[in-house]
C-alpha cells in the first residue's frame, strides 16, 4: 500500500526515541476527565453554620452573619471623590487603549473568511485583536480531523483505531498529515463541516513521516503555507490540531528551540531541523498546524517529548517538535506528482564521538562523527572517504555527532556540492562531495 523505505546509512546506531504524537485512541481518552458534578453534598458541620437566605427557602450557609455597617459623611464625600479620580483614570486608559496609543500595543484583526473558498484569510494591522484570535480563525477552517479505520480482529468490517490531524494544502482537496497517522489504515475518514468523507492515500514517505491523503472535494479553504528558513528563538506560534479526538483545539506558544533532530521507529523515520514549541501538543495533533503571527503554517506537528516514555498514553510535556513547511512542502510535491520522495545521500554510517568513545580508540579529538560504514558506489566512495574518518564539519556546520551528519546532508537538494571536514590519521582534509539520492537505496 505504501512506498518502501529508503535505508539510511547516515544514521547513528538507534538512541532512545522520542515519543511520536500518535493518533489519539477510539473511545474515552486516557487521562481525559469530566468537569466534576455541580451536585456535591455538603461538608459536615454545614448544619451548624449560620444561614443566609438568598433565595427564601432558608437553606443558604455563609460564613458569618450579615452586619450592617454605618458610614459618616466625611466618608462618603471622601469615597465619593476617590471614586470620581479612578473613574476618570479608567476612562482615559480605555481610550488610550481603544484608539492603539498605548505603550507596546500590538493591533491585530482578522478579515471575513469565505468559508468554502480556498482564499487565504488576511491578518493586517488596524483594530485591536488578540493574536491568537486572529489567526485561530485563519488557520482553523484548513486543519481537519482524521478518523483511521482498521478492519476488526473478530469480524464484523472495519473499527475505529485513532483519531489525528491533517492541513488542507490545496483547494482541490490534497490534505497533508504524518505517516505514522495513516501507517495501517484500511480507511480513512476526513471531516469537513458535518460529513465524514473517505480520503485515499496518494503518497508517503515514511523516512520524514509525511503522507499526503486525498478526497474528492473542490474549493476547499487551503492553508497558507509561510517558511520554516528566518524562523526565531521566541517567536509567537499557534498549534491546531485533533488531540483526544478533539478538533480544531487551539493551543499557542513560543518557538522554544530550532534545529532539533531526532529518529523514531528504530532508525526507520529521520528527523531534522525540528521546530521545538512550548503550544500544547497531545495525542491526536498529529498532522496538525503550527502556525506563526500572520496565521501561516510554518511546521506540521509530529512528536512530543513525554514524561510516560512508550508505557501509557503519552503526555504533554510542553516540549513539542513539528516538521519545518519548507522540507514538508518540498516532500508533499513530489508525493502528489509520483506517489513517493527521495532525499539527498551521502553513503556512510556514523557513530556519535564522545570523549568515552574517543579515549577507548585512542583518539585526540572528542567531538565529531566516526565513520564506521561507507556505502559502496555511494556519493562518499566516489568523494573518497574512508572508515576510520571523523568527519568534523559538512559546508561549515560543525558535527557533534551522527544525527549533525544526518541533519546536514537534509538540509541541502540531491546534486548539490558539499565541503567535508575530516580528520584522517591526525590531518584534517577537506573534500568536496556531491550528494546523491537515497532513492536507488530501498530495499
Amino acid at each position: 500500500m505504501y512506498p518502501e523505505q529508503p535505508e539510511h546509512s547516515e544514521q547513528p546506531l538507534p538512541e532512545p526515541p522520542r515519543q511520536p504524537v500518535l493518533p489519539a485512541p477510539a473511545g474515552p481518552p486516557v487521562g481525559y476527565y469530566a468537569a466534576p458534578s455541580t451536585n456535591v453534598a455538603p461538608s459536615p458541620g454545614a448544619e451548624d453554620l449560620p444561614v443566609c437566605d438568598y433565595t427564601g427557602d432558608g437553606d443558604e450557609p455563609c460564613e458569618e452573619p450579615a452586619t450592617v455597617k454605618r458610614w459618616s459623611g466625611a466618608a462618603v464625600v471622601t469615597a465619593a471623590a476617590v471614586g470620581s479620580l479612578v473613574g476618570g483614570l479608567l476612562v482615559a486608559a480605555a481610550l488610550i487603549w481603544a484608539f492603539g496609543a498605548w505603550p507596546g500595543a500590538r493591533p491585530y484583526v482578522a478579515s471575513e473568511s469565505r468559508p468554502g473558498s480556498g482564499a487565504p484569510l488576511n491578518i493586517q494591522t488596524g483594530v485591536e485583536v488578540d493574536p491568537a484570535v486572529a489567526v485561530a480563525a485563519k488557520v482553523t477552517p484548513s486543519v481537519v480531523n482524521v478518523t483511521v479505520q482498521q478492519a476488526s480482529q473478530f469480524g464484523g468490517g472495519l473499527q475505529t483505531a485513532g483519531n489525528a490531524s491533517g492541513v488542507i494544502i490545496d483547494p482541490d482537496g490534497y490534505i497533508l498529515t504524518n505517516y505514522h497517522v495513516v501507517s495501517g489504515a484500511d480507511r480513512v475518514l476526513v471531516k469537513l463541516g458535518q460529513d465524514d468523507v473517505e480520503a485515499k492515500l496518494v503518497g508517503s514517505d515514511a523516512s520524514a513521516d509525511l503522507a499526503v491523503i486525498k478526497v474528492d472535494r473542490t474549493d476547499l479553504p487551503a492553508a497558507e503555507l509561510g517558511s520554516s528558513e528566518d524562523l526565531k528563538v521566541g517567536s509567537f506560534v499557534v498549534a491546531i490540531g485533533s488531540p483526544f479526538g478533539l478538533e480544531k483545539t487551539v493551543t499557542s506558544g513560543i518557538i522554544s528551540a530550532l534545529g532539533r533532530t531526532n529518529f523514531a521507529d528504530g532508525g526507520a523515520s529521520a528527523y531534522t531541523n525540528l521546530i521545538q514549541t512550548d503550544a500544547a501538543i497531545n495525542p491526536g495533533n498529529s498532522g496538525g498546524a503550527l502556525a506563526d503571527a500572520e496565521g501561516r503554517v510554518i511546521g506540521i506537528n509530529t512528536l512530543i517529548e513525554s514524561p510516560s516514555g512508550s508505557v501509557g498514553a503519552p503526555q504533554s510535556a510542553g516540549i513539542g517538535f513539528a516538521i519545518p513547511i519548507d522540507f514538508a512542502k518540498d516532500v508533499a510535491g513530489q508525493l502528489i506528482s509520483k506517489g513517493s520522495a527521495e532525499h539527498p545521500f551521502m553513503g556512510v554510517q556514523t557513530q556519535t564521538l564522545d570523549e568515552q568513545t574517543a579515549a577507548s580508540y585512542g583518539l585526540t579529538v572528542k567531538r565529531g562523527a566516526l565513520v564506521n560504514f561507507v556505502l559502496p558506489d555511494s556519493a562518499a566512495e566516489k568523494a573518497g572517504i574512508k572508515r576510520g574518518d571523523i568527519i568534523l564539519s559538512i559546508d561549515g556546520r560543525e558535527i557533534s555527532g551522527s544525527s549533525d551528519v544526518l541533519a546536514a546532508v537534509r538540509a541541502n537538494k540531491i546534486g548539490d556540492t558539499v565541503a567535508v571536514t575530516v580528520l584522517r590519521a591526525d590531518s584534517e582534509r577537506d573534500i568536496s562531495l556531491t550528494l546523491g539520492s537515497d532513492a536507488d537505496r530501498r530495499q
